[in-house]
């Protein structure tokens, strides 16, 4: 599944139980297509109880974030906060005399570059 979400961008949820939240995108999971946001679908994990190599305990209750669906989130447009949807520009930027086309992700709201 294409996701045009990458790691570091700031995401708005737009449904399920953190709806209207934002955060920043910890990881992506292209295959799956579900990212991790920061601060957002947190849960506890049981994890067993052990010991390190100093000797303290570890293991209990741990609460985490949770992979969410890539099509709950929209990035936030960093020019007036709201979410948009995402198009790409193809930009032909000259290198050593020679014509490269490079990508540029845009954001349809305010029509700025991300």
């Amino acid at each position: 599944m294409a996701t045009k979400i990458k790691k570091g961008d700031t995401v708005q949820v737009l449904a399920g139980k953190d709806k209207g939240s934002t955060g920043k995108v910890i990881a992506v999971d292209r295959e799956n297509g579900r990212v991790t946001v920061e601060g957002v679908n947190r849960v506890t994990r049981h994890t067993k109880a052990g010991q390190s190599n100093r000797g303290s305990r570890t293991g209990g209750l741990i609460v985490q974030e949770a992979a969410i669906h890539v099509s709950n989130v929209a990035i936030v447009d960093p020019s007036d906060k709201k979410p948009t949807r995402i198009k790409t520009r193809v930009e032909t930027v000259e290198r050593d005399g020679r014509q490269k086309a490079s990508r540029v992700r845009v954001g349809v709201r305010s029509g700025k570059d991300l």
